[in-house]
């Protein structure tokens, strides 16, 4: 969520702002910190929820406009020196934050691709070594591996077995033909109690029947029940 500050003067992202204020190429004292401020205001209680991380930025972009509108109102201002001692500390403060905030979209970013590691620089490249436990024992060893497997075993999904059955269309073909050798069928019947795989070649074996002109079929709307008979020319034969 990235917010952007609209008022009279300016219109963009706040650290922008502050980035023309610093490179002196927009004057602070034109700035209404006020305005600035009811516009974030504003914008925060048009949007659902509680956006924590965009009210820090808020706070550390308007605490350095602040504290720069501070100096060129007042250059003349005499402070303490623990007033002195902490203005500096803000401004390092703000500094870090500034050289922080890359390196945490960084991370975001990281994150997001959830494949990535991070290792201290000296030891990238150096070969992984195993050290071993000084009071390690090979039957500790092989009774916590065994363990291991033990465990594992309950979660092992077993195999399903899976039976197949032959089914040739010749043979649909040939039931076909002999049951209209009867009279007039219907396909309901001819698939009646069989798998989803014998109607299939059941169904099959009717269209190259029909390609053959064996028989005849008729069908009188969608997904209505099809007539099937043998067709004119086997019936003058």
């Amino acid at each position: 969520m990235k917010y952007e500050l609209k008022t009279e003067k300016f219109s963009g992202p706040l650290e922008k702002l502050l980035e023309l204020i610093e490179a002196k190429k927009m004057e602070i004292t034109d700035l209404s910190i006020a305005e600035v401020t009811a516009d974030f205001l504003n914008y925060v209680r048009s949007i659902e929820g509680s956006h924590p991380r965009l009210v820090a930025d808020f706070i550390v972009v308007a605490a350095r406009l602040l504290l720069i509108k501070s100096k060129a109102l007042l250059p003349n201002l005499e402070i303490s020196a623990e007033e002195e001692a902490d203005i500096k500390d803000l401004e390092n403060r703000l500094k870090r934050y500034s050289n922080f905030k890359p390196a945490i979209v960084l991370f975001k970013e990281l994150y997001e691709v959830k494949n990535f590691s991070i290792s201290r620089p000296y030891l990238q490249n150096r070969e992984p070594i195993f050290y071993p436990a000084e009071n390690i024992k090979i039957e500790n060893l092989k009774s916590s591996i065994s363990e291991i497997f033990r465990v594992l075993s309950k979660f092992a999904v077993e195999s399903e077995k899976i039976e197949l059955t032959l089914i040739k269309l010749e043979e649909k073909i040939e039931e076909i033909a002999k049951k209209v050798e009867s009279g007039i069928q219907q396909f309901s019947s001819l698939s009646k109690e069989r798998t989803k795989t014998e109607i299939i070649v059941l169904f099959l074996a009717l269209l190259h029947l029909l390609k053959d002109e064996i028989i005849k079929a008729e069908q009188e709307e969608r997904f209505s029940d099809i007539i099937i008979e043998k067709s004119d020319k086997i019936n003058n034969q």
